[in-house]
């Protein structure tokens, strides 16, 4: 059984650290911990391992967030992945720093990233890994917020919510979204 993890993010030295990059942040965190690195690959930087007797292919796609899609379809194809082993990680202003949401379908809500995948796939029934980054920003000014970088508070508490984002996506790997989702979800 193989999966793909997509973090999402947009590539280039001035997003690097970004809200906007959580995705990708979590996926070298995943990678790190996995001791795989990274290589330059079609559509993105892509890295493959092992959990048990599960493979795993992780992606950060080079297509910038606003055509993900591309980078997805391309390797969902590519490697033969069935869409409920496709799991996107993305950023959330919906919810409070650090919050993590793992659901197994839904709507972009207004995320320009998992607008494109959707459309790429057909359908918006991929599993997605929510991880909050607040919204503590004034009326107008979202693109500002979520493109720039986190507070020295956030940066000193996100090592242990990006390891714990980690920990969700490996339980989703290992035991599936639903047990991902009851031991992750609202924690």
């Amino acid at each position: 059984m193989k999966y793909l993890i997509v973090g999402l993010g947009n590539i280039g030295n001035e997003y690097q650290g970004t809200r906007h990059n959580i995705g990708f942040r979590i996926l070298d965190a995943f990678a790190e911990a996995s001791n795989i690195s990274f290589s330059t690959e079609r559509y993105g930087d892509v890295a493959q391992g092992r959990l048990k007797n599960k493979q795993f292919l992780l992606l950060k796609p080079s297509t910038y967030m606003n055509l993900s899609g591309n980078a997805v379809r391309y390797w969902k194809t590519k490697e033969n992945i069935p869409i409920e082993n496709i799991l996107v990680i993305v950023d959330d202003i919906a919810l409070p720093f650090g919050a993590i949401r793992l659901k197994g379908r839904g709507s972009d809500a207004g995320h320009n990233g998992l607008k494109n995948i959707a459309q790429m796939l057909g359908t918006d029934a991929y599993p997605r890994l929510r991880f909050g980054i607040g919204n503590n920003f004034p009326r107008g000014c979202q693109v500002d917020y979520v493109l720039g970088q986190f507070t020295l508070d956030e940066r000193q508490k996100l090592p242990l919510r990006t390891d714990v984002a980690v920990d969700a996506v490996k339980t989703y790997i290992l035991a599936g979204l639903q047990t991902a989702m009851c031991d992750f979800n609202n924690k």
